[in-house]
């Protein structure tokens, strides 16, 4: 398997545990150099090697001369004095051991911030020229390596730099990682062993991450997976030696998941478990319980029991943090969580801000008494049921790509780390496998610096990870996957000039770049969505001609049979089978070079909804489903006038009669009614505005739930509020002599939580279950709520609850005159008028 990074690495036998790139505290290279331009050719480098070095700057060295080589087939030797007279030096250590190792160098800052760093290139000099990697620390020395293998232009048998590059440049924000857990849940990493661990947190360091979050071998996933390379305990202590000899920071996500630890029996057993794992790592800083997701104890138990294990903790490794998290709390206990700190603060350290907290980051650093730091935890990995939801994403996309697909968002991600840092004190970022890999090279990043240009950090990404001649294409291509999920995807030109740009870059890559899984991903998805695309226009051109079959003849049956005949044909038809071949043979190369599995039958995913999207490929996009059995439902009826007013219902789904609204309010550009709240930007989390959500599973049928109806295509999207932010919709331009109706489809994907409706000040209804079985309910709209000309509905969920706040979630929304004609207890006769648009 390849190595994750690199488009041609080395075999994986001389990259055993322990033999990485080195820190390059103190290396000195001394190259001979000709002037291309302004262009340094650093082709011909040797290294001086600093009399002092320690490990970790050994390491880098070592990281600079492999990373160099496996992108150029060059090998840069190392001495231990100075270069002949006259010719180029590339020196790197720290303030204190440059001078020592060359006494050539000149302008040294007289001091930098911490894991800071100065680069330089010094021309003329009598002695001889020298480029300069000057760090603050170990770790300046790391992150200038990192810089410096960023600004290189590699090619197969030549390096250059850029003649004038100068930069001095130390992080903003002092904590920058990553959760990188080795257990089943994931799509890619349960299938890495430590030599493609180390490939990764090199990756990671050259962007400037200082920290890796490990998961224990006991969590909330399986305990064993078919792409294990060694036991989870070990491939743990192996992480943690690797960590450390990068001098990157340790964090373990450590869940508390027995049932009762108000019992002094389970705490035993718990202390011992967690000091087990504690005693057997070589490096830990840090500790972050989550309160929930998984784990679900009172804050007085779990407070009780992190004071415990904050002194195990502290027996193995006695400087190291206890940190928490009041994920998945009610109002109650989060109450209770907040009064605790005030009373007792001795032995936390600080609290982590992360999916599933019940108020937003700056409510909650308000309430927090300020001697306690707050971590960011976001969620950068999925794209759906999730804290930073895709915003205004189609529903063809998110039944097929599903909630951990490969997902670059530049745009997203920057606005979501913008509106989170003012109230933070750094971040581990949430992650579930590479899937998110740009994701996180963004957030490393800005959290060196916030006001960094993304387009430049894709550049770099593109050029340092696939090669220099294709970087600007690349980079832009990663701006187009993220385009191409923006709104009604019917209506997305920018699908098809996304999938011609990357075929472009195929098309003159090497053999090479071909190779490389992070290419792989990006073809993946430009594949994948144009894919999507093509059959969700035929389906929905295929539906259409199905609802004009069912609408033309005098007889029921041959209708039916008709618009059966178009759906099934349309079923097997092949759509572009070139796109959907191309898409197999990536997810196959994917699967070879970093173990990425996009299918559970093929590849063991653990599970369909872990970004297994090759098993969705081919779900249908339309309501053939649905139709199907509604069509048998039709057949049982006993009388033709039935049976035609049931296709009645069907042709006139979304028409509310003269002068009548309808919403799809899970679909962008079909919700005018909608009250959103504020932008993306403003509001990511979306804690104060409504979102568009889905439901869980790709074509989801009630069966999953005891029944056996298919849902519609509109009920598998919805907008959703979180917790106790109410839902609205306004209405403007109605009669204000007529009365009216509202008809509403409570879908979602939480049946345990009731929800209510009012108009202006008046209860429609109280707080009811939703139909498990989706069903359109109707209300009469009191006069009084419309004789102004204009309407608000205001749904609420029930107010205080914990967990993943959702609950208040709506499909569809008819508002509609009452008239005599209308029968209140049928799905829709007489309602609609008589087109038809697809959904």
């Amino acid at each position: 398997m390849a190595l994750p990074g690199v488009a041609n690495p080395l075999p994986a036998s001389k990259l055993h545990f322990g033999i990485v790139p080195r820190l390059l505290l103190a290396l000195a290279v001394s190259l001979t150099f000709t002037t291309m331009g302004n262009a340094l050719d650093l082709s011909h480098a040797v290294i001086l090697r600093p009399p002092d070095q320690t490990y970790r700057e050994k390491k880098a060295i070592e990281m600079l001369v492999e990373e160099v080589e496996k992108r150029t087939k060059i090998r840069w030797q190392q001495i231990p004095r100075e270069p002949r007279p006259h010719s180029l030096s590339i020196l790197v250590g720290t303030v204190r051991q440059l001078p020592v190792a060359s006494d050539a160098i000149k302008n040294l800052p007289a001091e930098l911030d911490s894991e800071g760093y100065k680069i330089f290139v010094q021309a003329g000099s009598e002695k001889h020229d020298y480029v300069c990697i000057c760090g603050a620390d170990e770790r300046g020395v790391l992150f200038g390596v990192g810089r410096f293998l960023r600004e290189l232009q590699m090619r197969p048998g030549h390096v250059t730099l850029t003649d004038d590059f100068a930069t001095t440049s130390a992080p903003k924000i002092k904590l920058r990682g990553h959760q990188l857990g080795f257990r089943p849940k994931t799509n890619t990493y349960d299938a890495w062993d430590l030599p493609q661990w180390e490939q990764y947190f090199r990756d990671l360091a050259v962007f400037g991450c200082n920290a890796i979050e490990l998961i224990p071998p006991r969590s909330d996933d399986d305990p064993d997976s078919p792409h294990f390379h060694r036991p989870p305990m070990e491939m743990m202590i192996g992480m943690s030696k690797l960590a450390d000899d990068y001098g990157l920071d340790v964090w373990i996500w450590y869940p508390a998941l027995d049932k009762d630890y108000s019992d002094a029996g389970t705490v035993e057993s718990a202390v011992k478990e967690w000091g087990e794992v504690f005693s057997k790592l070589p490096r830990v800083d840090a500790v972050f319980v989550p309160g929930g997701d998984p784990g679900h104890t009172p804050p007085k138990d779990l407070m009780a029991l992190l004071k415990k294990q904050t002194e195990n903790l502290h027996r193995y490794h006695p400087k190291a943090q206890m940190w928490v998290s009041p994920q998945g709390f009610s109002q109650e206990w989060l109450d209770e969580f907040l009064a605790y700190l005030k009373r007792e603060q001795g032995w936390l350290s600080g609290l982590v801000y992360g999916p599933q907290v019940r108020i937003d980051l700056a409510r909650l650093r308000q309430a927090v008494p300020k001697n306690f730091s707050i971590r960011l935890y976001p969620d950068i990995t999925h794209s759906r049921q999730c804290q930073y939801s895709v915003p205004d994403w189609d529903v063809a996309f998110a039944i097929t790509e599903g909630r951990e697909c490969i997902n670059p968002r530049p745009e997203d991600e920057t606005a979501i780390f913008r509106s989170t840092q003012k109230d933070a004190a750094g971040f581990i970022t949430y992650s579930e496998g590479c899937n998110d890999d740009v994701n996180k090279c963004i957030w490393s990043s800005l959290g060196w610096d916030p006001d960094a240009s993304v387009r430049d950090v894709l550049r770099q990404f593109g050029r340092y990870f696939i090669e220099p001649d294709c970087a600007e294409e690349f980079a832009e291509g990663l701006f187009d996957l993220e385009r191409n999920w923006r709104g009604p995807l019917l209506a997305n030109t920018n699908v098809q000039k996304t999938l011609q740009r990357f075929q472009a870059l195929e098309k003159k890559a090497d053999p090479a770049v071909l190779k490389n899984w992070r290419f792989q991903q990006a073809l993946f998805r430009a594949y994948y969505d144009a894919f999507i695309k093509e059959r969700l226009t035929f389906e929905t051109d295929s539906e259409a001609q199905a609802m004009n079959a069912l609408s033309k003849s005098s007889l029921v049956e041959r209708r039916l049979k008709k618009s059966e005949e178009i759906l099934e044909q349309a079923a097997h038809a092949h759509v572009r089978d070139d796109l959907r071949n191309r898409i197999l043979k990536l997810g196959a190369e994917l699967f070879e070079s970093i173990g990425m599995q996009l299918s559970v039958e093929k590849y063991k995913a653990s599970a369909v909804d872990r970004g297994a999207s090759l098993d969705t490929l081919d779900v249908p996009l339309n309501n053939r489903l649905w139709l199907e059995h509604r069509f048998a439902e039709i057949r049982k009826l006993v009388s033709e006038t039935e049976k035609l007013a049931a296709i009645n219902e069907i042709l006139q789904w979304t028409n509310a009669g003269p002068r009548g609204f309808y919403d799809d309010l899970g679909s962008p550009g079909r919700q005018p009614h909608l009250v959103t709240g504020q932008s993306f930007a403003e509001d990511p989390g979306r804690m104060k505005s409504a979102r568009i959500g889905f439901d869980e599973a790709p074509v989801r049928t009630e069966s999953d739930l005891g029944r056996g109806i298919p849902r519609r295509i509109s009920w598998m999207d919805h907008a959703e509020t979180l917790y106790d932010m109410p839902l609205q919709m306004h209405y403007e331009g109605l009669d204000p002599r007529a009365r009216y109706k509202v008809r509403v489809v409570y879908g979602g994907d939480n049946f345990k939580r009731r929800i209510r409706l009012e108009a202006g000040n008046q209860e429609i209804h109280p707080y009811i279950s939703k139909p498990v079985s989706l069903k359109p309910l109707e209300f009469s709209i009191p006069l009084e709520a419309t004789k102004a000309g204009s309407l608000t509905l205001t749904w609420d969920g029930e107010k205080g609850l914990g967990g993943n706040g959702r609950g208040c979630q709506i499909s569809e929304v008819w508002l509609f005159k009452a008239s005599k004609n209308l029968n209140e207890a049928s799905l829709g006769s007489g309602i609609f008028c008589c087109h038809f648009v697809p959904r």
